[in-house]
Formats: structure tokens, C-alpha cells, sequence
């Protein structure tokens, strides 16, 4: 209420403050920018579609990664090859989709600390004469196109052998299998260890080959000379440490981390 004795210039004067002050309020909350991550929604327990929403290991880390480090994001399933170029043309800040940090890759991108030590593994039907990966050598293998899967069975094959089937998701490949198209897949271990846990009567079996498939591990991807790189990396320490990443690793996996092997890779 303002007082009878206060002038008209006064008032002018705390009106002019409080419309000033609404306008700064506004503006900062218009112009804070929300990051853009993209993802490849079909790498199941990592990122897949369930009920129209994506969720997976990498979502569940990712929220707890944003909100450690205090940022606002929207995350978009645009697929493989395009979350690529997304991140090269610099349309996204930021990918994660159960990518492999190689030398190759960061020729051209960006990458957080690694968050995932993972494997290959073959899967075949019951009682394939499938056995190693150098039972490979003749045989039609599937594979997701641009993966690390695929270089690892070009290693095997060759890297022009038409027994390479190539295709835009691991999923598909795990139905050509199943069809007959392909008599082995070769995809990332814990994607093969949900497929077949999820799928008994598919009657698929996966194993590994450590002879010829070394470890690898997962980060965030950026474009290069990102600025959200550092931020993201202090914030999935923080995670890392203070028990976070275990409970979510756990929830997806049931069993515990090996975060020795993680902070070894820092």
C-alpha cells in the first residue's frame, strides 16, 4: 500500500525499479541455454525405447552427470550415423550411445574420461560350430555399421569381405540371426548378455573371445575444442566417487563396477 504523503515521483520511480527488475529476471532465465545430447535409442541396456521414452544405463548416468554439473539438457534419439555428424557439424553438444573412445574417433571428436569398460562377444544360435572368433572365418557376420564391432570383425574377415552384413542397428542384426541371414553377430558384452537373458527361447548363445576382442571403454562425445567437456568430466568424477555411478550400474547390470579399472583410465 503506498502511503498519501509519497509524491508522484516516487511512485514513478519504484514502479520504473520494479518493472526493471522483472525484465532482468526474464531475461536471464530466456537467454540460460539447454544443451542438446544425442543418442542412437536401440543399445539396449544402455539407451533404448520403452513406452515412448528413452531410458537405459546411459540415460540413468547422464541425469545424474547433468544435474551434478548443473546443467540443463534435452536429450533427442536422431540414430548411429546422424548423432555423428550431429556432433561434427556442431548441431549437438553432446552424444552418448555406448560410443568407444579409439584414436580414430578423436581425430575428429571429443571425449569424456571413459565411464564403461566393455568387451566383444559372439552370438550364435545353440549349436552352431561356432566356437571362437576364428571360427568367424568363412561364415556370414552381423554387424552394426560404423561400430567398433565391425572393426574387430574386419580384423578377423578382412576388411572387404562380403560375409560382412552390415546394418544400422545391433537389434536387426540379432533378427537376421534368428532368420537365418547371418550365422554369428558380433556386438558389445552386455548388449549380448540382455539379449540373451532377456530372450531364452530365442535360443541364442554369447561368448567371449579375449585372444581377439581387448577391452574398450564408453565416454561422453563432444565436438571438438568443446567447453563442456571439462565440466562434464569434473562432474562424472564426482559421480564416480561418491557412489552414484554404482548404484546405477547396479541397477542395470546387478553387479558391482569395477571402478579401479575406470580411474586407472583418467
Amino acid at each position: 500500500m503506498i502511503k498519501k504523503g509519497m509524491t508522484a515521483a516516487i511512485v514513478f520511480m519504484l514502479m520504473f525499479a520494479l518493472v526493471g527488475c522483472g525484465s532482468s529476471t526474464e531475461k536471464t532465465a530466456t537467454t540460460e541455454k539447454k544443451m542438446t545430447v544425442v543418442t542412437d535409442a536401440a543399445f539396449a541396456p544402455f539407451e533404448y525405447m520403452d513406452k515412448g521414452e528413452i531410458v537405459g544405463f546411459d540415460v540413468d548416468l547422464l541425469k545424474a552427470v547433468m544435474k551434478e554439473a548443473g546443467l540443463e539438457y534435452e536429450l533427442k534419439n536422431i540414430g548411429w550415423d546422424p548423432l555423428f555428424a550431429a556432433i561434427q557439424g556442431k548441431t549437438a553438444d553432446m552424444a552418448v550411445s555406448g560410443i568407444t573412445i579409439n584414436d580414430d574417433r578423436k581425430k575428429t571428436y571429443d571425449f569424456s574420461i571413459p565411464y564403461f569398460e566393455s568387451t566383444h562377444m559372439i552370438l550364435v544360435k545353440e549349436g552352431s560350430s561356432i566356437k571362437s572368433a576364428k571360427d568367424l572365418q568363412g561364415k556370414v557376420v552381423g554387424v552394426q555399421n560404423g561400430t567398433t564391432g565391425q572393426e574387430a570383425v574386419e580384423k578377423i574377415l578382412g576388411k572387404e569381405n562380403k560375409n560382412i552384413k552390415k546394418f544400422e542397428n545391433t537389434v536387426v542384426a540379432i533378427m537376421d540371426l534368428l532368420n537365418g541371414g547371418v550365422e554369428a553377430v558380433v556386438t558389445d558384452n552386455a548388449v549380448a548378455n540382455e539379449y540373451v537373458k532377456n530372450n531364452p527361447d530365442a535360443k541364442i548363445v554369447a561368448f567371449e573371445d579375449p585372444e581377439h576382442f581387448e577391452s574398450e571403454f564408453y565416454g561422453f562425445m563432444f565436438p571438438k575444442g568443446s567447453e563442456l567437456k571439462q565440466k562434464v568430466d569434473e562432474a562424472l568424477k564426482k559421480v564416480i566417487e561418491n557412489g552414484t555411478y554404482t548404484e546405477i550400474y547396479k541397477k542395470w547390470f546387478g553387479t558391482e563396477p569395477n571402478i579401479e579399472s575406470l580411474q586407472q583410465q583418467q
